[in-house]
């Protein structure tokens, strides 16, 4: 179960443009139990990436090893965070946090001192984006959110709206206030372009 979380984690930070290596990207499970061991913890598997054309954005992916993650665990995460200059971070939850966890997340989510994103292990077991019906899903920078703006006279609020819960926004690491370009194939136009507005 590991081994298929880990691979769609490394494929979702691909997408997102951070750097992972091929060899990262197609690892088999014989060498993931090779590198990570037999009974592996999931306090291993962190993993820290960087952005491609910026080093100074990283991400750390954390593997909590609780059912229901406590407190603790969520303070751990932060002070590493902090201690490496790192304002990202995915949570991988076996289950659930409690809530004060949950709410120490939120809370910091909504300060932006640093942004948090939690994927139940479930939820990554099957990369979203390869399932046969999403289609290709492009997130706007801020200058290209303007200009389509600009070019179609319209307020963002306009647009149709996608929730940042929705599984292929959080794949993506949609926030809200963003806009994103889907490109879907049409029978009779070839290629149909639409955007959408997350909330």
């Amino acid at each position: 179960m590991l081994f298929r979380v880990n691979k769609t984690l490394n494929h979702m930070l691909k997408d997102r443009g951070y750097i992972v290596t091929d060899a990262e990207l197609e690892m088999t499970q014989e060498q993931f139990i090779d590198q990570y061991g037999e009974n592996m913890e999931r306090k291993d598997l962190v993993i820290l990436k960087t952005k491609k054309n910026d080093e100074s954005d990283k991400i750390f992916v954390f593997f909590l090893q609780e059912t229901k993650v406590k407190m603790v665990g969520i303070k751990a995460c932060f002070e590493r965070m902090v201690a490496q200059n790192v304002f990202r971070a995915i949570l991988v939850v076996r289950k659930d946090m409690n809530r004060f966890a949950l709410s120490a997340v939120t809370d910091a989510n909504s300060k932006r001192i640093l942004y948090l994103e939690s994927f139940k292990e479930t939820e990554l077991l099957m990369n979203v984006k390869e399932h046969a019906f999403v289609p290709e899903h492009i997130a706007l920078t801020t200058e290209e959110k303007k200009a389509l703006l600009e070019k179609y006279t319209v307020q963002e609020n306009q647009l149709p709206r996608i929730q940042y819960t929705d599984p292929i926004a959080k794949y993506y690491g949609l926030k809200r206030g963003e806009v994103v370009k889907i490109i879907r194939n049409s029978e009779t136009s070839g290629r149909y372009v639409t955007y959408r507005f997350v909330i």
